[in-house]
């Protein structure tokens, strides 16, 4: 049995040094110290052995499996260490390559637009008013001076989410919010409110269901429609160039009288006449006009006193005439190669 002992650990130690991977040296450890494996087998003999052969097989079995014990184990610390440099060099970092270039973002055309358009107002004392797009009829309409039979809802009546509340068709509604709330012991009013706005209206290359809006309200004692038009004039000559004209043409809205559309000189032709403006020599770029009495009441604002202006635009209008895009379709569909174009501000 001692010979069986020697033979059994002389060729254990050899195949153990001959293994190549940590799953082929379990499988080792099973067939030679395993439950059904030869060890087991032999020290299951011991009980055939005398009782002086006994001690002197038990003091060898027990030496050789302590042996392939160690063996194993420095051998599985040396395949571990192995597999773990194999992995490191596999993974290697090679840090005098060129890296890899991030690409860095830009605010979108709109965004820069309405941006451009907030800096002048701020210039020009207005602060930044913002209210829900989720909004009660009420703000919506009348305290718009729009009541529920007038007819100029109609093109505006779009989605609601409930009998008294719908998406915004207009920023207007922060302004009746602002002038409900308005201290003026604080000072005059003087905001624009910038955000989204939702109407019925077919997708094609000049309407959108959804799209921005930029309104202005200035409240104040002696305001006049000389105001509005020196503020109007600022904005066009800031957005369009100094060299633009500016005219005001009659017009109607229910919640300003009198009301005016603005247009500006034709940048593209200096006025004489092009397909931009359509041979008019003038663009429409917005509506305005003067606060109408009516909503200064119903905001509790004594009308006798106080008169106002008030004015709306479209960004996406500003940015397409700007910029000459032809579609405003290419504002909303995230195409990069219409995005990039505008990465640097004017």
């Amino acid at each position: 049995m001692l010979d069986q002992l020697e033979q059994l650990k002389q060729e254990a130690v050899k195949e153990i040094a001959a293994v190549e991977s940590l799953e082929t040296l379990n499988d080792l450890r099973v067939k030679y110290l395993g439950k059904k494996g030869p060890m087991t087998e032999i020290m299951k003999q011991m009980g055939k052995l005398s009782a002086e052969e006994r001690p002197k097989v038990g003091a060898v079995a027990n030496e050789v499996r302590e042996q392939l014990t160690s063996a194993i184990q420095e051998k599985q610390e040396e395949l571990g260490a192995a597999e773990i440099k194999k992995q490191l060099a596999n993974e290697t970092i090679d840090v005098t390559l060129p890296g890899t270039t991030v690409k860095e973002g830009t605010a979108h055309l709109l965004t820069q637009v309405i941006e451009e358009i907030e800096d002048l107002f701020i210039g020009m004392g207005y602060t930044i008013a913002e209210g829900p797009e989720v909004e009660k009829d009420y703000y919506n309409f009348e305290a718009l001076n729009l009541p529920k039979d007038h007819p100029a809802r109609d093109m505006q009546d779009s989605f609601y989410i409930t009998e008294n509340t719908l998406l915004r068709t207009q920023t207007s509604p922060v302004q009746a919010r602002v002038m409900e709330q308005h201290d003026f012991a604080n000072g005059p009013i003087k905001i624009i409110c910038p955000g989204k706005v939702y109407r019925r209206d077919n997708d094609d290359a000049t309407h959108s269901h959804q799209f921005t809006q930029i309104e202005g309200l200035v409240v104040d004692e002696n305001i006049t429609l000389a105001d509005l038009k020196g503020t109007l004039t600022v904005l066009a000559k800031k957005m369009f160039g100094e060299e633009r004209d500016v005219r005001l043409r009659p017009s109607f809205f229910p919640f300003t009288e009198p009301s005016v559309e603005m247009d500006i000189s034709c940048f593209k032709c200096g006025g004489e006449g092009c397909r931009v403006c359509k041979g008019t020599g003038w663009i429409e770029i917005l509506g305005s006009g003067m606060v109408h009495p009516n909503v200064l009441e119903m905001s509790g604002i004594d009308s006798k006193k106080y008169s106002g202006f008030a004015f709306g635009m479209g960004p996406e209008r500003v940015a397409m005439l700007k910029y000459a895009v032809d579609d405003i379709r290419h504002l909303y569909t995230n195409d990069l190669r219409f995005t990039k174009q505008f990465s640097v501000k004017e």
